[in-house]
């Protein structure tokens, strides 16, 4: 009895066999070229079809200083070029500003968005995918602000850029030319303000002054009125003195019997005695008694004081108080105070601020050229895309096809190997007799 050798399972050339992986590619060669170049073909497609991108590039440098002469001059607004170029690339990365470019050039952003999209949606597909702004920091070298623009065929880049260069310098020269004036007004607003407190100080002062003399003249009224009341007081009462004195006097004179006036030497009479004879004389010296006058005398003058309704011509003081109190009914000083029309000559310390005031109210500012950057380097329309690189995708195309085909080859390989290993073993044959034949037979 014959005994059949059971033959043991074969492993097949994918567990380990290299070369034959290698072998089984490479008889399928045409399917791997043929896929490669299909993809290469497809990726060229996309290449060609693919709407071209651009990019275009503007950049703004800081002006020289003389340039913000005129306006820094003015001292009213001060402005270094530095300053002036930052705030112009501060404006070209404002959300504000493209977006207000956005929607003041609609015509310009037809391609950005699609069709429902609000304005907004719109310009934020077009503000984040496509404007890149490299700012450097301005320095005394002058160092650009530059904007990059990417945009596909189609678009008007150039026109976009440009605009949005000048649309930003613009608003900015608007922004100065606003805050010039606003400036203008808060300073033409402080010294009216100022002038107006050196009004109403001149007023005060002036009714003070007013008030002052006023008072000062009623007090000098009323003294004087007190000091002539006191002086009538006093010669009416020296003329009652007076014409008790004559009454006295009168009553002496009647008993000495003096009619007219008399004197010492007029009444002595001689007086005998024994041989001696005495005589009365006159003492120089001595002041004549009123009663001397003579009886005629006295009662002619206590008559006329008697009579009398008024003291104020015997004393002189009098009619200087008169004359005191008719030049005190009108203050000539009060009355120019009152009269005064043009007040403002009377101001205290605001030829200055007229000075200011003329000059801010006749400062006239040409803002409308005035210039705050210098566009270094303005768009212009690109000669080559930015992409899509065409022949670069058909290489990366071809490539990945060879991978593609190449995989695909492999495992065909295994496939086929796994397959003739089966049937091998249903007839009982070596795994490895026919198969790399066999095998290569049915991958070809």
């Amino acid at each position: 009895m014959t005994s059949v050798n059971r033959i043991p399972p074969a492993h097949g050339p994918a567990e380990g066999d290299l070369f034959s992986i290698i072998a089984g590619v490479w008889r399928q060669r045409k399917l791997v070229i043929g896929i490669a170049f299909a993809t290469a073909a497809c990726a060229l497609a996309y290449g060609f079809l693919a709407t071209p991108e651009y990019r275009v590039t503007g950049a703004i440098r800081a002006i020289g200083t003389n340039e913000l002469d005129l306006l820094n001059r003015s001292g009213v607004y001060l402005l270094t070029p530095e300053e002036a170029q930052r705030r112009v690339g501060a404006s070209l990365e404002s959300y504000d500003t493209r977006l207000g470019f956005f929607r003041s050039h609609p015509d310009l952003f037809k391609s950005f968005g699609f069709h429902g999209q609000s304005i907004e949606q719109g310009f934020e597909e077009f503000n984040k995918k496509s404007l890149v702004l490299s700012a450097n920091v301005p320095d005394a070298l002058g160092n650009p602000i530059e904007l990059d623009l990417t945009y596909k065929a189609g678009v008007d880049g150039v026109a976009i850029l440009n605009g949005l260069l000048e649309y930003a310098h613009n608003l900015e020269r608007t922004k100065i030319e606003q805050g010039v004036g606003t400036v203008i007004k808060n300073r033409l607003n402080e010294i009216q303000s100022k002038i107006d407190g050196a009004r109403l100080a001149y007023s005060s002062e002036k009714s003070l002054q007013i008030t002052s003399l006023e008072e000062q003249d009623a007090l000098k009224r009323s003294l004087l009125q007190d000091e002539l009341r006191a002086l009538r007081s006093q010669l009416k009462v020296l003329r009652a003195d007076r014409i008790a004195q004559l009454d006295e006097a009168l009553a002496i004179a009647h008993r000495l019997g003096i009619q007219k006036p008399s004197t010492f030497s007029s009444l002595s009479t001689p007086t005998t005695t024994g041989s001696v004879s005495v005589v009365r004389t006159e003492v120089n010296n001595q002041q004549m008694p009123l009663y001397f006058m003579g009886v005629e005398a006295l009662e002619a003058e206590r008559s006329v004081l008697s009579k009398r309704r008024g003291d104020d011509f015997a004393d002189p003081r009098i009619s200087q108080i008169a004359k005191e109190l008719q030049l005190l009914e009108s203050n000539r000083q009060i009355e120019l105070l009152k009269r005064r029309k043009d007040e403002d000559q009377f101001l205290k310390g605001i030829s200055d601020l007229r000075v200011e005031q003329a000059r801010l109210r006749n400062l006239h500012l040409d803002l409308d050229s005035l210039r705050l950057v210098n566009f270094d380097r303005q768009a212009v329309q690109p000669v080559t895309p930015l992409g899509p690189k065409t022949w670069l995708i058909g290489v990366g195309g071809l490539l990945l096809g060879l991978i593609l085909g190449a995989g695909i080859a492999v495992f065909r390989y295994f496939v086929a190997a796994g397959y003739n290993a089966a049937r091998s073993r249903q007839i009982g044959l070596p795994a490895d007799v026919g198969i790399s034949a066999e095998a290569g037979q049915r991958l070809t």
